[in-house]
């Protein structure tokens, strides 16, 4: 027994060094940025399935308006989560590169040029508020749309404060302070759940519980944040006055990461929110079927996320060191880890299925709906998803950016949005369908970055 333990340990050390070491980092340092934000990640989609759970005892139309509205949060969020990613992106190249006046300047502009965008659009939603929710959701029932209404000024009215942390984030991970973020994240996130408990679950407050817990947490996530950032980090050394002035030669490299994926992401969850209107026209039913459905997908894919978020340091790095062979090599080493998590996982969640699903109490005759979505993903996540999400993020962090974009347009709206439609509607496949269509995109989309990744226009991208 006691010579079998070094040899294991010789073993993983031996395969870690193999897949996860490189001239310019090694698995150490990899292993240092991956497990703070895969627990950040857990913690994350753990709270996302406990605050639906809690939502959910409201009743039906309460968990089926947020689910709406949540889609909606989504499409308008990304839009500046994009820009921060671009912001990323460009301070992990500068931070290759070893040149640290350029990385506290980028920091600053990524932060100033994502807040701005915030409260634009935090300002835009909250005055066309009604208009939007007709368009989008006219076909609700009235007690689901007043609820909707309620919880999407409430998300407006937060989105500067979690713009301004998800910035914060941002540039924290370019620079590899993934421990930081992950701090950040669980008192943001651990607020949101204590207040969630008190307002919903002890006194019955419903959507407006929720409205007001996130909020809340979200003030304090971005106080905290900038707090963090101005007295105890060192690396950034960021200034407010490098904030306040806006510098138009580093905001323009920002934006060629930011914009290409700001634009996919309006269209590509402008995609989902017209697919999130097709359930609707499938009734109540079908919307509280894809939330419950939605939220217990996300605990499959905590290993993956996680991934596809590390990836755009390791990778940017990479490139700024001119290190083509590193990237190469880690985006393959990061795929396959992502697989392996996702096999983990599965075998560990569906056995669990009966218990997981009682969370949300669900009407009895949802759960085997609800079950084989479950398997369908169970199936195809660990095949398509790893290609399909984190080979975009490895592009986009080489400055490979339109090519991710316009690949990942063209294959939501030709398959997610027009084949959802013909399976879910027209087949009468309901949201069966429509969960099909979305698989199907996984691969098309895997497969165009699978051949782009093989060739060199995808690191042939000067950024810094």
């Amino acid at each position: 027994m006691n010579l079998i333990r070094p040899a294991m340990k010789q073993k993983s050390i031996f395969m870690l060094n193999k897949y996860f070491t490189g001239n310019s980092i090694d698995y150490k340092q990899i292993i240092a940025i991956i497990i703070p934000i895969f627990v950040d990640q857990a913690f994350i989609i753990l709270m996302s399935l406990l605050n639906t759970a809690m939502i959910s005892s409201s009743g039906v139309a309460a968990v089926s308006a947020v689910s709406m509205v949540d889609s909606l949060n989504i499409f308008l969020i990304n839009v500046f989560v994009a820009v921060a990613t671009g912001g990323t992106v460009i301070v992990a190249q500068y931070k290759g590169s070893g040149n640290q006046e350029m990385v506290s300047k980028a920091a600053a502009q990524a932060i100033s040029a994502v807040t701005i965008l915030s409260v634009m659009i935090s300002t835009f939603v909250i005055i066309f508020h009604n208009p939007t929710l007709n368009v989008l959701f006219g076909n609700a029932e009235a007690e689901i749309f007043q609820n909707a209404k309620i919880f999407l000024i409430g998300s407006c009215i937060s989105y500067p404060f979690i713009a301004i942390f998800q910035a914060v984030s941002g540039v924290l991970r370019g620079v590899a302070e993934t421990k930081a973020c992950l701090g950040l994240s669980l008192i943001m996130n651990l607020t949101y759940l204590c207040l969630n408990v008190v307002l919903i679950t002890i006194f019955d407050m419903g959507v407006i519980g929720l409205v007001i817990s996130m909020i809340l947490a979200r003030v304090l996530g971005m106080a905290a944040s900038l707090i963090y950032l101005l007295k105890y980090n060192q690396t950034l050394r960021f200034k407010i006055k490098n904030a306040l002035k806006l510098n138009f030669s580093i905001l323009k490299k920002i934006m060629f990461i930011g914009i290409p994926f700001a634009a996919e992401q309006m269209f590509f969850n402008g995609g989902k929110l017209l697919t999130q209107t097709f359930i609707v026209q499938l009734g109540t039913t079908a919307i509280t079927v894809n939330a419950i459905s939605g939220s217990i997908s996300l605990l499959f894919q905590i290993g993956g996320s996680a991934l596809s978020i590390a990836v755009v340091t390791v990778v940017g790095q990479c490139i700024g060191r001119r290190e083509m062979q590193d990237a190469r090599k880690f985006i393959k080493s990061f795929i396959g880890l992502s697989t392996v998590f996702f096999l983990v996982v599965t075998a560990i969640i569906m056995p669990l299925f009966p218990l997981i699903v009682k969370l949300f109490s669900p009407p009895e005759e949802m759960v085997p709906t609800i079950f084989s979505l479950m398997v369908l993903i169970a199936i195809a996540q660990p095949i398509l998803w790893s290609i399909s999400f984190i080979m975009p993020s490895a592009l986009r962090a080489a400055g490979d950016s339109k090519f991710t974009s316009v690949s990942s347009l063209l294959t939501m709206w030709m398959f997610r949005v027009i084949l959802g439609y013909l399976l879910g509607i027209t087949f009468h496949l309901g949201i069966m369908g429509v969960w099909v269509a979305m698989v199907s995109e996984w691969a098309i989309r895997g497969f165009l970055f699978t051949m782009r990744f093989r060739g060199e226009k995808w690191y042939s991208h000067k950024l810094v």
